[in-house]
């Protein structure tokens, strides 16, 4: 494992360890925690957008899409415990 230092303003240390000791950790470990819930929630946030980057380059090269009212329709039919057909996709205007 290698080492890496960081530098707290006092009042930011202070905070961590009374946060830390409030949850039963130690700040070590309580910083650990905090970076890797960071990290993990860039890498989600990083993978949401490649999808739709993806999913709207599929949509420019297809053209089909779902209309919004049929979607909202599906989604609230499947919110309520139905199980309704799923919507088909089109190009625009069908």
């Amino acid at each position: 494992m290698s080492t890496t230092t960081i530098r707290l303003p006092e009042e930011l240390k202070a905070r961590v360890a009374r946060a830390a000791q409030r949850s039963g950790a130690t700040t070590h470990s309580f910083i650990l925690e905090a970076i890797a819930e960071k990290t993990e929630a860039q890498e989600r946030r990083d993978a949401f957008f490649a999808e739709a980057l993806r999913r709207k380059e599929d949509f420019d090269q297809s053209g089909l899409s779902v209309p919004w009212d049929e979607m909202r329709d599906y989604m609230v039919r499947m919110a309520k415990g139905e199980n309704p057909p799923r919507p088909v996709a089109r190009k625009e205007g069908r």
